[in-house]
């Protein structure tokens, strides 16, 4: 299996998101040095958090649209370089305003990464195993959330916390050399393909052929995923973003065991992703039934996710390891959602995924902005570490009602071509 062209490409794509999500989440370990040593509030460490998310949303549908127009092998290794130098220069840093600069710059160049992700996917991956292909992937993000408290502790330790940012953007610059010698954007012009692995994809348009991007039809089309993605995108960042200081600072751990348990939240997680694309795929093949295997699966999972957090709000000296149980299953249930997500863009808009992916992640990207934020705010004005993930419930609520509004079992493609064979009937 690991002989296949298409298992490395999968493979490079899994270490893109483990990259990006040690990158994105080493401030929430480093924040606990570089906050002292800088004299940032709770509320200014949430805006640290935050910076990444404002370029994040604003290149999301830019992204998307230059992953398609481009190809992921020229849109990804640029990005990689980006938010390599990025990592580097928040190691750089020497105070707030350089803090929120160098975040900034992180998130210009990590806002295309997963929509041109999910372009080479619809690329390499047949149709039916997208599911598992976005579910793998977000698993090894997950990973990278699991590392990335220890392995930065460590990092901290062996160096510095500046140390830590400069070690892992060197690591970033060293996938962009990979991506761009093995990868092509058409599989077919691969060295190490085969006739039996091309017999199983569908047929590449390339990328300068590729039809003008129906904009007003698609924005409306997923105009109900986006809103989804963003109730996803709520809990994910409050997570990401205050998990590792939840545990240091609510419970008066040592910052080697608050790391260790954030830790084990974010493995959680990766089981999540993984079952989540396993799932959504065989309840397809199973049914047949898209929206069975889309929408019921993300409600179904956003109401698991909502009853693992209620505890938290509901019970009253809740213990540590009690708390961390429903935490990790509230990010479990939460990621189970992953796969079925992002299978939606490319069930809606196939031959525009990258676009459309953009589109569906510029929610999370929009909850990337205001949750840790809030969360922080929270905090800094109750002192109640527990109040945030309470707010969390209520939306993950909407969350089950939008879940059901969203269509992915109508094709944009199919559906222009009934529209233009109606054309063609009157013309006749």
């Amino acid at each position: 299996m690991f002989r296949r062209a298409t298992t490395r490409v999968l493979l490079l794509l899994c270490a893109m998101y483990f990259i990006t999500y040690i990158d994105r989440v080493n401030v929430s370990t480093a924040a606990s040095q570089f906050g002292a040593e800088l004299g940032l509030s709770h509320t200014q460490i949430g805006f640290v958090f935050s910076a990444f998310a404002y370029p994040y949303l604003i290149f999301q549908i830019i992204g998307g649209w230059v992953g398609d127009r481009f190809g992921p092998r020229r849109t990804l290794a640029v990005c990689a370089i980006i938010w390599a130098g990025a990592t580097v220069l928040t190691g750089m840093a020497g105070g707030f305003v350089s803090l929120i600069v160098a975040r900034v710059l992180l998130g210009l160049g990590e806002g295309a990464t997963f929509p041109t992700a999910t372009r080479a996917m619809s690329n390499w991956m047949p149709a039916d195993q997208r599911g598992f292909a976005q579910g793998i992937t977000h698993a090894a993000s997950r990973i990278g959330n699991a590392v990335a408290p220890p392995l930065i502790v460590w990092l901290m330790l062996a160096t510095s916390w500046r140390g830590a940012f400069i070690i892992t953007g060197i690591i970033s610059f060293a996938w962009a050399v990979a991506w761009i010698f093995y990868f092509r954007d058409n599989p077919r012009d691969h060295p190490s393909i085969t006739e039996s692995e091309c017999a199983t994809l569908a047929d590449y348009s390339g990328v300068k052929q590729r039809k003008p991007v129906p904009w007003r039809i698609l924005l409306g089309r997923m105009a109900p995923v986006t809103a989804v993605y963003f109730c996803y995108g709520w809990v994910l960042w409050l997570f990401l973003g205050w998990i590792p200081q939840y545990f240091l600072h609510n419970y008066h751990m040592p910052l080697g065991k608050s790391a260790l348990f954030a830790s084990g939240v974010f493995f959680a997680g990766v089981l999540g992703d993984y079952l989540g694309g396993s799932v959504t795929d065989r309840i397809l093949r199973k049914s047949g039934n898209v929206r069975l295997a889309r929408n019921v699966m993300v409600g179904v999972c956003m109401l698991l996710t909502l009853l693992s957090l209620a505890p938290i709000m509901l019970v009253s000296d809740i213990s540590m390891t009690f708390v961390a149980i429903c935490l990790s299953a509230g990010f479990f249930f939460n990621e189970m959602t992953i796969g079925p997500m992002w299978s939606v863009p490319m069930d809606i808009a196939p031959k525009h995924a990258g676009t459309a992916s953009g589109i569906m992640n510029s929610g999370s990207a929009l909850s990337a902005i205001i949750s840790p934020v809030i969360g922080g705010w929270l905090i800094d004005r109750t002192g109640n570490w527990n109040l945030p993930f309470t707010v969390s419930m209520i939306v993950m609520a909407a969350g089950i009602i939008l879940s059901f509004t969203m269509r992915p079992d109508r094709s944009l493609e199919v559906e222009e071509e009934k529209t233009e064979g109606a054309h063609a009937g009157k013309l006749v």
